[in-house]
């Protein structure tokens, strides 16, 4: 068998599930566990990242 391909073109709501909120700006961040440390700078700083739309920010502690 093969994979299963949708014929269905996908809602509107659907494809922009979550992004209404970040356009307005209210971002679901997270912390990235893998950047904690920037060399430039010589800081340790948190890097966080929006889990719907992928949008990094960071901060210096």
């Amino acid at each position: 068998m093969g994979d299963v391909i949708q014929f269905k073109r996908p809602k509107v709501s659907q494809i922009q599930k979550g992004n209404t909120l970040c356009r307005s700006g209210f971002h679901k961040w997270e912390i990235l566990k893998e950047k904690q440390f920037d060399v430039k700078q010589g800081k340790l700083i948190t890097v966080y990242q929006c889990k719907r739309c992928g949008k990094t920010k960071s901060k210096a502690l």
